[in-house]
């Protein structure tokens, strides 16, 4: 009877002893596990890149082998002689806001096989300025570079009936926000039909942005990047000061957005004293709409504009030294000096349109309308360009597209509100590992290359791929057009039977890429 208990006993002595070393097998195995992740982890850590090579900034972004071309790619046929009316509209807010507005009037009337009348700019209420088109545009050069494309005139013409001679009243319509392409060809086709003109106001984001049809949204980067040409002295006083800039080696242009509108608009009052508190509370009052707006929720999501501390924070954490120069396109500063004072301890060689010839020339030659075109044609020009705020069809938001279309240049793109936490963090004593924080956060942005448009990006923010195409592209879509695409849309033009001789018989060789 002992014998059978013996070997049982034996049996488990020997499971137990098997599991035993079992599970140190396995434990064995995790801790091996853990640590080769762990080191695979560590390698790629300190393999990322840590450093952003700022040297390589001051150059432009790696194109891909893509380059712009806003020329049509399949039929687009020429503007009939007869046309379902007249089409006027007014672009209302600021000079970007009034660009991309202009871009959708072209596109509208297009679409409408309307007449466009030159758009009229609502300059004064927001600039006190009432230059308008003409003052801000090269007018004929506008109505030129898009004879292929709309019928344009300068005012509606008087009709005769009767014996009688009367200008043509245009109905008055208010269009929905981004109203799609049907709305145009039914209700407002509609009505242009009825009266033979048409008055489309206010007209600021009143055509949908994404819209599948490439030919179309060429047909505004033809508009926006080759039609929409500042008027002479505008290219001369900017270009003067890019040149004068340029002399010392490259320049960087930043658009300081910490003005009293968008503090207001972005419901940033805190880091204000009570008075200007008051005033910044009493402008949203007056402009916007009532809204609870909570500054430490709003911060924290990224909705307040960068100051000028954090903006010279991030450069500095970026790797510039305070010998960078930077060109300022900014209205009045709010707050003024004492916000300014540690942006320009760390970049003292600080400039704008009216500092950049100390005699003060250009500085009443640079008013409302006419000193923003300026500033738009020096941070399209400038080597690097920052945003401080970027919002729907804002001097950043346009001007962003612009260089992206020019060449890739390069651009500075802070993500707020990822950069929000960091500056949060600093401001309660908790520095440490701050450069390398921001250095973080500022590799995973774009630097001027092309890259997929994800919404909320704006197209004129971002027109790639449409207004881009490559010389040896895998994608038929994507290859460039023929290099006589000119010759072909100027035959069909006269064969089109268009009796607008101005439009016909100017050349132009620079509108349509080729």
């Amino acid at each position: 009877m002992r014998r059978p208990a013996y070997r049982h006993q034996l049996r488990q002595s020997v499971v137990k002893g098997m599991f035993g070393r079992l599970s140190v097998a396995v434990i064995v195995l995790v801790i091996c596990t853990v640590s080769l992740f762990s080191t695979l982890n560590s390698y790629t850590r300190s393999s990322s890149p840590s450093e952003i090579d700022v040297d390589a900034l001051w150059g432009t972004a790696a194109s891909g082998g893509w380059r712009p071309s806003s020329a049509p790619r399949s039929d687009w046929p020429a503007p009939p002689s007869e046309t379902n009316g007249y089409l006027r509209v007014r672009c209302n807010g600021g000079l970007n806001q009034q660009r991309s507005a202009i871009c959708n009037a072209v596109l509208a009337a297009r679409i409408m096989n309307a007449t466009l009348v030159l758009p009229e700019l609502d300059a004064n209420s927001f600039w006190h300025d009432d230059s308008g088109f003409h003052g801000v545009y090269d007018v004929e050069h506008f109505i030129r570079s898009l004879r292929y494309d709309v019928r344009i005139v300068e005012s509606i013409p008087e009709i005769h009936k009767n014996g009688k001679t009367k200008k043509l009243k245009a109905f008055q319509i208010r269009p929905p926000r981004d109203a799609p392409i049907s709305w145009y060809t039914k209700d407002a086709l509609e009505k242009m039909k009825e009266h033979g003109a048409i008055y489309l106001t206010p007209f600021s984001h009143r055509l949908a942005e994404e819209i599948d049809n490439p030919e179309y949204q060429r047909l505004r980067c033809r508009v926006n990047y080759h039609a929409l040409r500042f008027k002479p002295h505008i290219m001369e006083l900017s270009n003067s000061i890019v040149n004068r800039l340029r002399s010392q080696g490259h320049f960087m242009a930043i658009h300081l957005r910490f003005e009293m509108d968008m503090l207001s608009f972005a419901g940033c009052f805190d880091i204000f004293t009570a008075e200007e508190q008051k005033i910044l509370k009493k402008y949203r009052e007056d402009n916007f709409a009532p809204k609870k707006l909570v500054y430490s929720e709003r911060r924290a999501i990224g909705k307040c504009p960068l100051t000028p501390e954090e903006v010279g924070l991030i450069l500095r954490s970026m790797g510039f030294d305070n010998s960078t120069r930077i060109y300022l396109a900014a209205g009045e500063l709010f707050g003024g000096e004492r916000f300014m004072k540690p942006f320009r301890s760390l970049f003292p060689r600080l400039e704008n349109h009216n500092t950049v010839y100390s005699t003060g020339e250009l500085a009443k030659n640079t008013n409302g309308l006419v000193g923003s075109a300026v500033d738009y044609m020096v941070c399209l020009l400038s080597d690097i360009f920052m945003p401080t705020y970027d919002g729907p069809s804002n001097f950043a938001n346009n001007l962003l597209g612009h260089r992206l279309y020019y060449g890739f240049r390069t651009n500075i793109q802070p993500d707020r509100k990822a950069l929000a936490s960091i500056f949060i963090d600093r401001e309660k004593g908790y520095s440490s590992g701050f450069e390398e924080s921001i250095r973080s956060v500022m590799l995973k942005t774009n630097f001027g290359g092309p890259h997929k448009r994800i919404s909320p990006e704006s197209f004129y923010t971002n027109s790639w791929p449409e207004c881009f195409c490559q010389t040896s592209a895998a994608n038929p879509a994507d290859k460039c057009p023929p290099d006589n695409v000119l010759d072909v849309l100027d035959s069909q033009l006269r064969t089109g039977g268009n009796d607008d001789s101005e439009s016909v018989t100017t050349n132009s060789t620079a509108v349509v890429d080729n």
